[in-house]
């Protein structure tokens, strides 16, 4: 059975919005130690933001693609 557009966005944002909430605590506490110099909340929110915009995209382009072959392969 194939899974629908609705159940692809919703396990892709559950998934994404687990990871927003580790990268803003990894990019607090790791980008400083990498770059050597603070991070501020304003750089540590819009660099996060962008990456979980990206991650939503490639999440469910992806399953989607993946649900499409699969669906394929059944017929």
């Amino acid at each position: 059975m194939s899974q629908s557009r609705r159940h692809s966005m919703h396990e892709t944002l559950v998934n994404t919005g687990t990871g927003l909430a580790i990268s803003l605590l990894l990019n607090a506490f790791v980008t400083p130690l990498i770059i050597g110099a603070p991070v501020n909340a304003h750089q540590n929110l819009a660099l996060t933001g962008v990456f979980t915009v990206a991650s939503i995209v490639r999440g469910y382009v992806l399953r989607r693609h993946y649900n499409r072959k699969m669906m394929r392969s059944v017929q």
